[in-house]
């Protein structure tokens, strides 16, 4: 660190790390902070986006906080509640996250500013909303900095109170991330319309989402489709959600290329680009292509590079207990859980060269495609305006809440042309 920027980041570690980041790690030196402060910092740059990766093993952590040191980025470093809920298939979770983020900023010298979210926290039905008013709370006394609340495949108007009922335990310095518009679902792409429903009445009640993801075209997880991310359909809604300056959180990045990204970067106003699926495969070693999608051979196996992820050894194990368990595709994903143990207990060059891989895959993506690199002295910068790890929203309130009582959220959804109902993958 320059002089400067090291009297920047002793007083940003002062006053810029949240009370539960400060009550769980009294002496670190990472700095740590509010989802809403990495989104202020892209914004301040300009055209650009973060990586949210999805930490699926601790090795990903390893390499993604290198990556954004080398690159002097604000990041972010998630889970989602179906990769690390209570019913998870990774050994990160809710719960150990913010641990092993502060730990390896700690022994790493890691001084970027890291946000730590808790993403598709999943609310898919009406009974879903009394268990999470108990959960949320604890996932936030365990370190999280950020949430995204996600019932997004519900009817809008159950989507909306949803986000309504559960707002209240969630700190207000926190980020926020809300969704409209079914991920990998069967109900179409989101529209203006559903977005503006779904910011207009949170706004009515005095709740700023910092992010907003949408249904534009992308899917989570081995690509099921060409079609991509509709770079003009995102710009549309965010423009149309310009008066409540609300940024775009930008799913399922793998399997888009690089000048697609790049537009997502430049054209609308996304700050956050989540990336889950490549980060894992890179980490075993697995080939991918120029998109981050795994690359299969003749009988639609995956292809291991020799020499680089898991030793061989290892691999042809975790290959014989996924064919034992029928998993094929996607579902290996679910070898997280059982394998991480193993996993960390490879030989050390092993663990570094998985995490150099990733290192090296996502330094390309915030340098050379998200337009993110020196985004954390602006992340600093935010914290020392604001004079506190609490910035505040970007948003004031315009709407009348007199119009978005209950009954009128549910007439106003009623007029819209297309119901929805449950269907699709929308976790991670």
């Amino acid at each position: 660190m320059n002089v400067e920027y090291n009297k920047d980041f002793d007083r940003a570690l002062e006053i810029g790390r949240p009370p539960n980041i400060q009550r769980l790690f009294p002496n670190s030196k990472a700095l740590i902070v509010s989802g809403k402060v990495i989104d202020r910092a892209l914004l301040k740059k300009g055209k650009a986006m973060t990586i949210a990766a999805n930490a699926r093993n601790h090795i990903i952590i390893r390499g993604v906080v290198q990556a954004a040191q080398r690159a002097n980025a604000a990041i972010i470093i998630e889970i989602a509640r179906s990769e690390g809920g209570a019913n998870a298939y990774c050994a990160t979770n809710y719960w150990n996250l913010a641990r092993q983020v502060d730990q390896v900023c700690n022994e790493l010298g890691i001084t970027v500013p890291v946000a730590i979210h808790a993403d598709h926290y999943g609310i898919k039905k009406k009974e879903d909303i009394a268990p999470a008013k108990i959960e949320i709370p604890t996932i936030f006394e365990a370190g999280m900095t950020s949430i995204a609340i996600d019932a997004s495949h519900l009817p809008d108007d159950e989507n909306l109170l949803a986000n309504l009922e559960l707002n209240p335990f969630i700190p207000k310095w926190a980020g926020l991330e809300t969704e409209v518009g079914e991920i990998k679902g069967k109900e179409g792409l989101s529209t203006v319309e559903e977005a503006l429903f779904l910011i207009q009445g949170l706004n009515a009640h005095d709740i700023f989402p910092d992010w907003i993801a949408l249904n534009n075209g992308t899917t989570h997880g081995i690509q099921a489709s060409d079609q991509g991310i509709q770079v003009d359909l995102t710009a549309e809604i965010h423009e149309a959600l310009a008066p409540y300056k609300v940024s775009g959180a930008q799913h399922g990045t793998s399997g888009n290329n690089s000048e697609r990204l790049r537009q997502i970067a430049e054209r609308t106003r996304t700050t956050k680009a989540n990336v889950a699926t490549a980060l894992q495969m890179i980490s075993w070693g697995v080939r991918v292509d120029e998109y981050g999608n795994a690359v299969m051979d003749e009988n639609g196996e995956f292809i291991k590079l020799e020499g680089q992820g898991v030793t061989e050894e290892l691999w042809a194990e975790m290959k014989a207990y996924a064919e034992k368990q029928g998993w094929r595709g996607g579902n290996y994903k679910k070898l997280n859980l059982p394998f991480e143990n193993k996993i960390m207990g490879q030989p050390k060059e092993i663990r570094e060269r998985m995490a150099k891989a990733v290192e090296d895959f996502v330094y390309e993506l915030l340098t050379d495609v998200f337009n993110a690199s020196d985004t954390a002295p602006l992340a600093l910068e935010t914290i020392l305006e604001a004079g506190s790890y609490d910035i505040g929203p970007k948003a004031t309130r315009i709407e009348d809440p007199t119009e978005w009582t209950e009954e009128k959220i549910r007439q106003k959804a009623a007029a819209f042309k297309r119901p929805k109902g449950s269907s699709g993958n929308f976790d991670d």
